[in-house]
């Protein structure tokens, strides 16, 4: 009754928010379900399929952790260890920082490091050149001092990966983690991609039409710098698998003790919809008083969510092929089928009604490497705009996705300066301001990543 009631739920959710094509998987009682609707492309349709390929984008971070825990477990890597042991030759904005930050900082987001570079794979396309900008980047905290969410972190294990194999990454990937557990539908070249079936990404214009989004990941095909932190491509089917592999006991991969390692929490996440916690790599969240982990990926017009609830052995996967709603959509499937199979319901915050004087203290611009983040206190209300910086934009040579405009967000009760997004295509969405020792304002956090304010 659950796969019938969850099946009707994901067939209404999508047509509502106007997706051309899903995927969702769930993992209960060991036995593994698809739900599949419409199609892989409005241009050119083929039906979604549980083989079907979407990008999983940000998701790529727990194979990118794993395979470094099974290096870890082989005596290759040590966790503890400052990151330079295994990239000599790493430059950082900050000297002292890139002789401390270590591998378990990169792992859990604590090295400090900015969200990414958006403009590095004009080089070579290799990931060594890639890292080998990384001075480029700013640091928005010591190491080991808060946590924030970093692609570029995970860019960087990548390069760990490959200096400790001798190996590409995406083939020291596979050897390590896919070709192991059978994955044989995940992939990251567009020519694995392009030989089966797959998802194309859209974005829905002004007036309501779909056009594809191009290019078809994030980056131009064939640069190889943001693989590990999000190249990955796979099925929904594939996904059921990797989260078998992640709640069982490590299927002579890894230690049952080093996957339960992985889930348990590292350091504390303040006000954020992603989690209470990270783990090692995974973002720990109790709903309703059920521990969860997961991880999710917003890619080019694809939107990808794997969520695990160990003790229940329970786990569902979402993938959507548009943006911006693709996220909505996502989310609406995790609270569905946590409540349909576990009785499990999360309950949304509401917000305290508008405060004029806190809207005012808070109103400015934030921004990070390739973002602009724009708070407004206006006609007794408090929105929220973020978006590619303009710059970036223009002088970029691939389509990029379409910003997020002002959309209404409200203070939290109960938390100091929490509040929760209300409208638009980031509703649900919880984040915090930052304060200096005066108390002024400083930054925003949105989505795990620190903005600093500017303006």
């Amino acid at each position: 009754m659950s796969y019938e009631k969850l099946s009707a739920f994901v067939t209404a959710t999508a047509q509502e928010y106007g997706i051309p094509g899903a995927a969702v998987g769930i993992l209960a009682g060991g036995r593994e379900s698809l739900i599949t609707h419409g199609v892989t492309s409005a241009e050119h349709p083929l039906p979604v399929d549980g083989r079907t390929l979407f990008h999983l984008a940000s998701v790529t971070k727990s194979f990118t952790a794993t395979a470094l825990m099974r290096l870890a477990e082989q005596g290759g890597v040590d966790l503890a260890a400052p990151v330079r042991r295994y990239v000599p030759d790493l430059r950082l904005a900050d000297a002292e920082a890139a002789a401390r930050i270590t591998v378990l900082q990169l792992l859990n987001h604590t090295a400090g490091l900015d969200w990414n570079l958006v403009d590095a794979d004009e080089a070579d396309g290799s990931l060594a050149a890639w890292t080998a900008q990384l001075d480029r980047l700013p640091l928005i905290a010591p190491p080991g001092a808060r946590a924030s969410y970093s692609q570029a972190g995970y860019n960087l294990l990548g390069r760990v990966i490959e200096n400790v194999t001798g190996l590409p990454f995406e083939k020291a990937l596979a050897e390590l983690v896919l070709e192991p557990l059978g994955l044989h539908d995940t992939v990251f070249d567009l020519d694995d991609v392009v030989v089966r079936r797959f998802a194309v990404g859209h974005h829905r214009a002004a007036d309501g039409t779909l056009a594809p989004a191009r290019p078809w990941k994030s980056w131009r095909a064939g640069t190889r710098g943001n693989n590990p932190g999000g190249g990955i491509v796979s099925s929904a089917g594939d996904l059921l698998r990797w989260a078998r592999f992640q709640l069982g006991d490590g299927d002579g991969l890894l230690s049952a003790g080093t996957l339960d390692r992985m889930r348990r929490p590292t350091v504390e996440l303040r006000g954020s919809t992603l989690g209470d916690a990270f783990g090692i790599c995974w973002f720990v969240r109790d709903v309703d008083g059920v521990r969860t982990i997961g991880h999710g990926g917003s890619g080019n017009g694809q939107f990808a969510e794997l969520l695990l609830v160990p003790e229940h052995d329970f786990a569902v996967v979402s993938l959507a092929n548009s943006g911006p709603d693709g996220h909505l959509f996502n989310q609406a499937v995790l609270k569905r089928a946590l409540e349909l199979y576990l009785g499990v319901v999360e309950r949304e915050p509401e917000p305290l009604p508008h405060d004029e004087g806190r809207a005012r203290e808070v109103a400015g611009r934030y921004e990070i490497d390739a973002m602009n983040l724009d708070i407004v206190a206006e006609d007794g209300r408090l929105t929220l705009a973020v978006g590619i910086k303009p710059e970036i934009r223009a002088a970029s040579d691939v389509e990029m996705p379409p910003d997020h405009p002002a959309a209404a967000i409200g203070f939290l009760p109960g938390a100091v300066d929490e509040y929760v997004v209300t409208e638009g295509g980031l509703t649900g969405q919880r984040g915090f301001f930052s304060r200096a020792a005066d108390g002024t304002v400083t930054g925003v956090d949105l989505a795990g990543r620190l903005f600093g304010r500017t303006a």
